[in-house]
């Protein structure tokens, strides 16, 4: 099980998107490379920066791929169809939280235990969470090239409706991120902490690895 420790920023919650989406590209990039299901073998390029604040998440995903879809533009759309990266993350040992974004930054927010009990998270809550792609944010059809891309996300704690996170410095949490693309050409389903399963399942929480709130 892979351990990441994750930096402080000192970020008020008003700062711009584009701020945000700089001083993250000055962080180490961690790389997302594991291939868990051999009938799927395509791995794009992908790595991600990640740091907290008091108050919020931020991860910045950098892509390289063949080709790149953005069919969905309203929340809670089924992004995972689109080119897509993903952080599934348990706070505390009980539910789960998966925030999916497609690569022109719409966001699907979820919430469970395990695959069949998970619901989407109420729109209002996941308006709460801000992006912003080096794509735009208009929908898109296939386009059969290879591109490269970045989305950077901020996810505020109060979208984890579940409990209430009042000092996370120096906490552990749970958590997986992911690539995918089910619905292009080449479907891909690739993961940062591996997952032994028979098919490509990404809620099985079993599998997660540890983020370390330093």
């Amino acid at each position: 099980m892979k351990s990441l420790d994750i930096k402080y920023f000192d970020i008020a919650p008003n700062q711009s998107m584009e701020f945000i989406s700089k001083e993250l590209s000055q962080l180490e990039s961690v790389i997302m490379d594991q291939i868990n299901w051999t009938s799927f073998d395509y791995l794009p390029n992908v790595s991600f920066q990640i740091a907290y604040s008091s108050s919020a998440l931020y991860i910045k995903y950098n892509v390289t791929e063949q080709a790149i879809l953005a069919r969905k533009s309203s929340i809670n759309d089924p992004v995972f169809k689109d080119s897509c990266v993903e952080i599934f993350i348990e706070p505390d040992g009980d539910k789960y939280y998966n925030f999916e974004f497609n690569c022109i930054g719409t966001p699907y927010g979820g919430v469970g235990r395990d695959r069949t009990s998970g619901k989407p998270q109420d729109v209002d809550t996941i308006k709460s969470i801000r992006t912003l792609s080096s794509l735009g944010s208009e929908p898109f059809e296939e386009v059969l090239k290879e591109s490269s891309w970045t989305l950077t996300v901020e996810i505020p704690f109060k979208a984890f409706t579940s409990k209430s996170i009042d000092q996370i410095k120096g906490s552990s949490m749970r958590a997986n991120l992911y690539k995918c693309g089910d619905e292009l050409t080449t479907p891909h389903f690739v993961t940062w902490n591996s997952i032994d399963t028979e098919n490509p399942d990404f809620h099985r929480p079993e599998f997660f690895g540890v983020i370390n709130f330093k």
